[in-house]
């Protein structure tokens, strides 16, 4: 294409952009007042038109109640080992026959009194009687096992013990036949099991010389905390 033919076609491509840009305004406002006339036109030929009314499905909610919190208590404290009871054994030695006698130690109201022969029978009451050998205890297990039963829990527990003085009648075959408290511990509930575990007991027979005889005795029974 020659140079004379690109300046022919110049002026014709600027003429063209000119008609368009001035076109540009009519079709604008054309198609606005176009789409005016077609609102109008619907608003007249269907004038009820409304929005349909679309319900929404709803679900059940349900409300769930969270239990309050529950705080677990700390473990209990170890519960300690209760006391252990012990029996004494001073005043029931295998080498010793009669006991040494004081008044400090033997009250004279505590101390038995020498048996009336018409009083009746010896186990009524204690008395003094005569023997030799003193009777000794055979069953000291059994005995202790007894103290430690018969201690009463709320004595031990609270660490408080007595002694009770207790009168033993023995019959000839080393039997306890009868037991009396001679003198209280201060503590009732301590008074009645010493005699309790005093009907535990078993001896040996008393001996006057080479006979065997019926005999009042005193053994301290001993309730300690240790």
């Amino acid at each position: 294409m020659s140079d004379s033919d690109l300046h022919h076609q110049a002026p014709s491509r600027a003429a063209a952009n000119d008609r368009f840009k001035k076109s540009f305004s009519a079709w604008l406002w054309g198609s606005v007042l176009t789409a005016t006339a077609l609102h109008f036109a619907m608003f007249m030929f269907w004038p009820d038109m409304t929005a349909a009314n679309v319900p929404s499905d709803s679900t059940e909610t349900r409300v769930v109640v969270v239990p309050p919190e529950i705080e677990i208590p700390p473990e209990p404290e170890a519960i300690s080992r209760p006391a252990i009871p012990v029996i004494t054994t001073a005043d029931i030695s295998e080498d010793i026959t009669i006991s040494p006698t004081t008044f400090e130690d033997n009250p004279v109201e505590t101390l038995m009194q020498p048996r009336d022969e018409e009083a009746g029978s010896l186990i009524d009451a204690p008395a003094i009687t005569p023997m030799t050998v003193r009777p000794s205890i055979t069953n000291r297990r059994e005995l202790q096992r007894a103290l430690e039963r018969e201690y009463p829990a709320m004595l031990r527990d609270a660490g408080i013990g007595g002694t009770v003085l207790i009168h033993f009648f023995i019959d000839e075959e080393g039997t306890v036949q009868r037991t009396l408290v001679a003198e209280a511990s201060g503590h009732v509930s301590l008074d009645e099991a010493a005699l309790r575990v005093a009907g535990v007991a078993r001896f040996t027979p008393a001996l006057n010389l080479d006979k065997v005889v019926p005999v009042w005795i005193q053994i301290p029974i001993t309730f300690r905390a240790r």
